[in-house]
């Protein structure tokens, strides 16, 4: 790879982000000022000497969640599932580089498709990871998390009932996922399908919960209802209390202020 190439794949990798309508790829040097606020202190994705997407630590012991998913279950999901999607991520970034050196843009439909897939699918993995805690559960302490969900949701418990009902009745393969709208400034909980189908553009992903059979199949078998109640077991309320201040100050920067 030239160095011309290697520069263009650096940032095609960087500007991935608004392809895959997703700010939380973390790490990401050349983003913008009010983005980068957006990514959240609490979260850091490795990236390699060529700028390449890799594949971040579990943020806890593999046999952390014991009680919720099986050390087995989430070594195979981090170590196979999102693995693939890093793969899957750069190869894709990779190929789009080749075309545009080439001037060759007959495959770009397949191409974009494939970045919007792995590129999402790399996202909310990492993020995934971040949204339980073997510390987690309970109730969100006081402060912008609880306000914005008694705000948006009427209550805490409002919120908890639909991103449940939402989480369960994803269609085949996809995520439930809390996001902070910023132009109405209000938190949303929407289903994506795959990982990147019935996204709202903008709409920052805060929490999220995997429902693709690998994330819970081997302990839940096909209860997934089970699975997304005791995911409220250990949802990891103090990340999305960094991840909404942060991103929430990062819109009032891009805004100029509110």
């Amino acid at each position: 790879m030239t160095a011309t190439n290697r520069d263009e794949l650096q940032l095609s990798r960087r500007s991935a982000l608004g392809l895959v309508g997703a700010s939380t790829l973390l790490g990401a040097p050349a983003l913008a000022a009010s983005t980068a606020a957006c990514a959240g202190p609490a979260v850091v994705a490795p990236r390699g000497p060529a700028g390449e997407y890799q594949l971040p630590p579990l943020p806890y012991a593999s046999d952390a969640l014991d009680g919720f998913l099986s050390q087995e279950i989430l070594e195979l999901h981090h170590d196979k599932h999102h693995a693939g999607y890093v793969r899957g991520l750069n190869s894709t970034l990779a190929a789009l580089a080749e075309a545009r050196t080439k001037g060759d843009y007959s495959g770009i439909k397949a191409l974009s498709r494939a970045l919007a897939f792995h590129g999402s699918g790399h996202v909310l993995h990492t993020l995934y990871w971040h949204s339980m805690s073997p510390n987690g559960g309970g109730s969100p302490k006081d402060g912008v998390l609880k306000t914005m969900l008694d705000a948006s949701f009427g209550s805490v418990d409002g919120f908890r009932k639909q991103f449940g009902a939402a989480t369960k009745q994803a269609e085949a393969s996809g995520w439930g996922i809390l996001a902070y709208e910023p132009l109405g400034d209000q938190l949303i909980v929407t289903a994506a399908e795959s990982h990147q189908q019935m996204a709202v553009q903008g709409a920052i992903p805060l929490l999220v919960c995997d429902v693709w059979e690998h994330a819970y199949y081997l302990r839940y078998q096909n209860r997934r209802n089970d699975y997304v109640d005791a995911f409220f077991d250990v949802i990891h309320w103090d990340f999305a209390e960094q991840h909404l201040a942060a991103t929430r100050q990062g819109a009032v920067q891009g805004h100029g202020g509110r």
